[in-house]
Parts: C-alpha cells; sequence; structure tokens
C-alpha cells in the first residue's frame, strides 16, 4: 500500500492542530480511507497506551478518530515535562531517562532515523498519513534542531496546510509573519492555509482572507466556526484542564481537583466532569478547598515527591487532612494515590534530585520509585463489584497493610488500597471512571446519579466534529494535497 500524507503546522501552539487532525481523520474514515495520524515529536505529560508502550494522548484519541488501536509507530518521541528543564524522553514508546532542553537538541541525529522509521512503517499500513506539527512553525532559531515542523516536512518533500488562530488576535500577522520567516524551500512545501477557532459571522472575515491570501499566494482552505464541544474530547496538556472545570445549576456533588503543579495523565477527570450532577473544580494550591466539597481528587503526577512538597509547602495538605476529618471522601489516581500514603521515596533520583517526601497519611501504604516503568493495559473487578479496565503508566512501588483491601483485582493481579471505611481510596489504574458501571456506584455512594455514557459519547463528539470540519472546509481539496513522501535519505 503506497501512502501519501498531508502535514498540518501552525502558526502557534494551542492553535487546534490536535482537534483538527482528529477531526479529519474521522471524516476521511467516514469517507472509505484507511487514515492513520503522526506527530514526531509530541511534548505532553497526558499519556496513553499503545502498542508497543506509551504515546501522547492527542495521537490516541486521533487514532480512535480513524478507527485504528494506537501504537507507538504514531508518536516516536514523546516528551514529558518534569520541571526545572528537564523532561523524560520517550522514544518508540519506551522511557529513556531524563534530559535538559539542551540535551534534547542535542540529539537529533539520534533520534531522526527512528522518528523517519516509525513514519515509514505507519505509512505501509494505510493509504492517508495526517502528520500534526509542534508548536509553531516559526520558530526558525530552533530551525538547525527541528524534526517537528519544517525540519520534518522538508526531509520528505511533505505537502503542508498551515493553522493560524483566530482567537488570540493577529491572526493576519501571525499567518503573514509566518510564511515571512520561512526559507524558500519550506514556502513551497506550504499549500494552503486554515483560519480556526472564529467567532461570528465567517463572511466578515472575508477581506482578511483576501488579504492573507495576497500577501502569501497561498489559497484558504476554510475558516473553522469555534467547536463547542471540544471539552468532552480528552484534553492534550494543562491548557485544556480550565474548560472542564464547569459550573452546573443542577449539580449534587462537588469535586476539588488540587492543581499540582507537575499534573499529568488528567483524562480520567473527564468523565466526572461531564456528569450533570457533578461539579468538578481545579483548586490553585494556594486557595482553600471550597467548604462545599465532598470529594477531593488527586490525579497523576510526573514527579510525586516534588508535588508533595507543593502541597505541604502551599498548606493544601492539611485542608486535605481536615476534609477528611470532617468525613469527607479522598480518591488518589496513580501518583494521587502515592500521595495519599505514608511516604514517597526515591532513592535513584529517578523524577528529580534524589529525595523523599512524607505522604498525607491517609492510607497505610509506602511507595519506592524504582526503574521499572509500567505501561499495560489492565481488566479486572473493582471493590464496588463491577468489571473495568483501564491502563498503568507508573514509576514505583506500593505497599503496606492498606493493600489488603485493594481497589481492583485480576486473576493475577491486585492494585490500590482502601481505608476502613471505604471513603478514601487510591489505585495506579488510569480510566476507573471512564468505565459507566464504575462511576455510576461510585457516585451513587455519593449522592449522585451517573446520566452519561462516556465513551459513546466521546465518539459522537468526534462525529460531531467531523461533520463540523466537512461544513467548513474543503475536503475535496486537502485531500487533492496529499502526496506520496519522498524517500528519507540522509541530508
Amino acid at each position: 500500500m503506497a501512502a501519501v500524507a498531508l502535514m498540518v503546522q501552525a502558526t502557534a501552539s494551542d492553535a487546534g492542530k490536535s482537534l483538527i487532525v482528529a477531526g479529519l481523520a474521522r471524516a476521511f474514515a467516514r469517507r472509505g480511507l484507511k487514515v492513520a495520524p503522526f506527530k514526531p515529536q509530541n511534548m505532553s505529560n497526558n499519556a496513553a497506551v499503545a502498542v508497543g508502550g506509551e504515546i501522547g494522548r492527542a495521537q490516541a484519541l486521533q487514532a480512535r478518530a480513524a478507527g485504528l488501536v494506537p501504537r507507538v509507530d504514531m508518536n516516536p518521541v514523546l516528551l514529558k515535562p518534569e520541571g526545572d528543564g528537564r523532561s523524560q524522553l520517550v522514544v518508540r514508546g519506551r522511557a529513556q531517562g531524563s534530559v535538559s532542553a539542551r540535551a534534547y537538541y542535542r540529539l537529533k541525529d539520534r533520534l531522526l532515523p527512528e522518528i523517519l522509521a516509525s513514519f515509514h512503517a505507519l505509512a505501509r499500513d494505510v493509504e492517508l498519513v495526517l502528520v500534526e506539527g509542534a508548536g509553531s512553525a516559526s520558530e526558525v532559531n530552533l530551525r538547525a534542531v527541528d524534526v517537528a515542523n519544517m525540519g520534518f516536512a522538508t526531509r520528505l518533500g511533505l505537502p503542508v496546510v498551515l493553522v493560524g488562530d483566530v482567537e488570540r488576535g493577529g491572526v493576519i500577522a501571525a499567518l503573514v509573519g509566518t510564511m515571512a520567516l520561512l526559507s524558500a524551500e519550506e514556502r513551497a512545501l506550504v499549500a494552503g492555509y486554515i483560519v480556526n477557532k472564529f467567532r461570528g459571522d465567517p463572511e466578515l472575515f472575508a477581506e482578511a482572507r483576501r488579504l492573507v491570501s495576497e500577501r502569501t499566494g497561498l489559497p484558504c482552505l476554510g475558516v473553522v466556526p469555534w467547536f463547542d464541544e471540544a471539552w468532552r474530547l480528552p484534553a492534550e496538556d494543562v491548557l485544556g484542564l480550565d474548560e472542564r472545570a464547569r459550573a452546573r445549576s443542577g449539580a449534587r456533588i462537588k469535586v476539588a481537583v488540587p492543581r499540582l503543579p507537575r499534573i499529568a495523565n488528567f483524562d480520567d477527570l473527564d468523565p466526572l466532569a461531564q456528569e450533570p450532577q457533578v461539579h468538578l473544580r481545579l483548586v490553585p494550591l494556594e486557595q482553600a478547598l471550597p467548604p462545599d466539597t465532598d470529594l477531593v481528587l488527586l490525579p497523576g503526577s510526573k514527579a510525586v515527591v516534588a508535588d508533595l512538597e507543593a502541597l505541604h509547602r502551599s498548606g493544601m495538605h492539611a485542608c486535605i487532612q481536615a476534609h477528611r476529618r470532617r468525613g469527607g471522601w479522598v480518591v488518589g489516581l496513580c501518583g494521587g494515590y502515592q500521595m495519599l500514603g505514608t511516604r514517597v521515596r526515591d532513592p535513584l533520583g529517578l523524577e528529580g534530585p534524589s529525595a523523599e517526601a512524607p505522604g498525607l497519611g491517609l492510607l497505610e501504604v509506602e511507595t519506592v520509585l524504582e526503574t521499572d516503568k509500567r505501561v499495560r493495559l489492565r481488566r479486572g473487578l473493582s471493590w464496588l463489584g463491577v468489571e473495568v479496565e483501564g491502563y498503568e503508566i507508573h514509576l514505583g512501588r506500593s505497599f503496606g497493610p492498606g493493600c489488603m483491601r485493594p481497589v481492583v483485582e485480576g486473576e493475577d493481579w491486585r492494585d490500590g488500597a482502601r481505608s476502613a471505611d471505604d471513603t478514601v481510596w487510591g489505585t495506579y489504574l488510569h480510566g476507573m471512571f471512564a468505565n459507566d458501571a464504575f462511576r455510576a456506584r461510585f457516585l451513587t455512594r455519593l449522592g449522585a446519579r451517573a446520566a452519561i455514557a462516556y465513551e459513546a459519547e466521546v465518539d459522537r463528539t468526534l462525529d460531531r466534529l467531523a461533520a463540523h470540519l466537512e461544513r467548513h472546509l474543503d475536503l475535496d481539496a486537502l485531500i487533492g494535497l496529499a502526496r506520496p513522501p519522498r524517500p528519507s535519505a540522509p541530508r
């Protein structure tokens, strides 16, 4: 199978590239094409388990939109920020250790062959590859070490569609300025542009389209209005978190999520945030917990010891402990589970300088971070008596008396810990709340009723996103721009 490819780049971060690729993947798949997403390099702490290891959550969602099982070739390089200018480097699904930004850029010659190998492996199995760039195409100061934008496009001769974000203002300057900064070789690859996140009457943008096309020589492939349902889809990074925290007039329970500095894998919040009887709130650490909080949910963390220290410095730890003394519920997921124990130790300095920190003391467990990173899908029976499935992505082993009361058990494994009265529990299993039966039983215990079928709603939202792009983009022109990649011999 000889695939063609099209690359979507943008004038800035958070311009909507990931959402556009997801919508295009679903739209072209509905037309009968076998489509695959590909992102050479991603930076996100919201990861997903895929065949072969872990990839960015956005690429997993794009694979779902295309009707494919996620695989590591869809995102061969993933950077997971740890703070202090360092990130965990994941190559083709496997963690390679921690690197500084400067050290990472010296790895281009090592990483590019891995990226190209993944792209070609993926292209052999599909008809169309939709490639997503990273950040801004105009970061010419990084061009010599770029493997994510024009550095990748020029290697394979890929046609590029440029996305401008009208929501943040200055989209005309952004599109024209980006083209002005590109080299002649790079400009020759840009085949058109899209204006994204438009509010109001698109006809009012007609003169702006004329000006951009006149200055750049590029056709406008569409003006895409704001897609109001984007918040129903898993967010790629922390920028999308605030949209989940929506007040609901009919909310029966209030869920408070401490906003950890290194929050990770926060897609656990999405199913709860969408329930009509749940008001989920993100609480900055320097603020007190709202007094009407029913449940404190501690999410995952990329650096548990550092985030525990932040909880203690801010006083949030005392707020959570006081909430517990008043009889409130507390749940910890992955890193949040580790924080609920008595202590977290990182003797090898896997998540930063070698250190340890006292936990919140709400579960009788202790955690030691170890080099073996667990990345796997799981299925088992939950403590509420319903089957659940989810995934693990974590360092560390938790042990202690609390583990004698597990949260979920499989044929040959058990996970998590619970308090004697079941109002405090923690687990390494991400995705528990995406299981409708489990979420319904848990919310019943808190006095609320579940009302949504979460996974089905994600698919319906992807269908609506595809229809939205069908209405506002020239999909025939877009597929007509796609070209076979040229051989990627060393340059």
